[in-house]
């Protein structure tokens, strides 16, 4: 046994490391570009790392200023939405304008064909804006678009149908912007 022990630690340190172990001189240089392959690959993913950062980065601005941009797009669109139909709107001004300051020396004729006119006017303003008058008359009452200002018998006209229209209502682009207010008809001795 003592003999077996001393022949073990005759052998070479390098004949009895496993191969690819630290220590075996052929396998250190090996392992030696194994590390300057691994350290270079390590230098490349870093590299593309701080280029895929700085690419969010970038991406990242660029989408908090096309929010800002939407946001102030959004505001300018609500603030003058209506510019549009206010220009419109001048030119009926000015003939009500006219016909005010006209009324004193005008004729009633004069004056009609100038309401008329600033009436015409006025149409198509809202034809140009999709504003759309409600005139129910004889249809059946629908509370979605009409308001029964009263219930009056009839004998001549259909129960729940507009007998007479008070005031237009109107729609914008199918929306109601306000309902036709109605006489709507009742059964008689109802």
């Amino acid at each position: 046994m003592a003999e077996a022990s001393r022949e073990e630690s005759s052998v070479p340190a390098s004949e009895g490391q496993a191969p690819g172990a630290p220590g075996n001189g052929e396998e250190a240089a090996g392992g030696a570009g194994e590390l300057d392959a691994l350290r270079k690959k390590l230098a490349a993913a870093e590299e593309n790392g701080r280029t895929q950062r700085d690419l969010y980065l970038r991406a990242a601005a660029e989408l908090d200023n096309v929010r800002k941009r939407a946001q102030r797009d959004i505001e300018s669109a609500h603030r003058y939405a209506i510019e549009g139909l206010a220009a419109e709107l001048l030119a009926v001004r000015d003939g009500l304008e006219l016909g005010v300051r006209n009324g004193g020396s005008a004729d009633a004729r004069t004056l009609l064909e100038g309401q008329e006119a600033t009436l015409k006017l006025l149409d198509r303003t809202f034809d140009k804006f999709s504003v759309k008058q409600l005139d129910p008359a004889g249809q059946r009452f629908d509370p979605s678009l009409h308001e029964a200002v009263l219930m009056q018998e009839s004998n001549s006209a259909q129960p729940n149908t507009v007998l007479q229209v008070v005031q237009p209502g109107y729609e914008l682009k199918g929306r109601l912007l306000r309902p036709a207010r109605v006489i709507v008809a009742k059964a008689a001795g109802s």
